[in-house]
């Protein structure tokens, strides 16, 4: 009875785990979108950015890359049976994540109070700033809650199974939101002038 239940569990997990790939599948479609657009707007208009970018986006940047590598440590940890580094590294992580956004809020503040860049801007193209900037932040917040659900089942002590997938569903999200956010700001970078 037991054995049953396990293959229904890791059937219900295959399902979840398909499920997570066809978001992250969905989420890097409307990044590449909103690239694009930027693209047609601004080679078709002859607008770019005009702007450098705030320092704090960089530093956002360094430190979505170092959640994860605390990201991957809490995985290896729970691989490991190390809940207490897990759960260290897990709260690191979302620590980390915090900051990260706090830092984009803090880009906006640098480029609305101090550059006179709105979202609303006449050249659309800075607009593409805050749409594809915002647009990473809703996904943040989403991988802030898959990174506190696996804390949480950590700390509850679920059963292994179950603590490896929610480590193994936050990492897949966390990892693609770090490559995506890679990406947009290498390609908002070079479009900066």
């Amino acid at each position: 009875m037991a054995q049953i239940q396990q293959d229904r569990d890791k059937i219900n997990l295959n399902a979840k785990r398909f499920n997570m790939w066809i978001f992250v599948f969905v989420s890097f479609m409307l990044f590449a979108a909103f690239s694009s657009g930027f693209i047609v707007y601004a080679g078709g208009k002859g607008h770019g950015l005009n702007v450098i970018l705030p320092k704090s986006f960089l530093y956002s940047t360094l430190v979505l890359v170092t959640s994860s590598i605390t990201l991957f440590a809490a995985s290896r940890a729970a691989k490991q049976l190390n809940l207490g580094m897990q759960q260290l590294m897990l709260w690191l992580t979302i620590g980390l994540g915090i900051v990260f956004f706090a830092l984009q809020v803090y880009g906006w503040y640098i480029l609305s109070y101090k550059m006179q860049v709105y979202l609303t801007d006449p050249n659309a193209s800075r607009s593409f700033v805050y749409v594809i900037t915002m647009a990473h932040l809703l996904h943040i917040i989403g991988g802030l809650i898959w990174l506190g659900s696996a804390l949480r089942g950590s700390i509850k002590s679920i059963p292994q199974v179950k603590n490896l997938y929610r480590m193994e569903m936050a990492s897949i999200f966390w990892h693609f939101l770090d490559i995506i956010w890679i990406y947009l700001y290498v390609f908002l970078l070079l479009n900066q002038i």
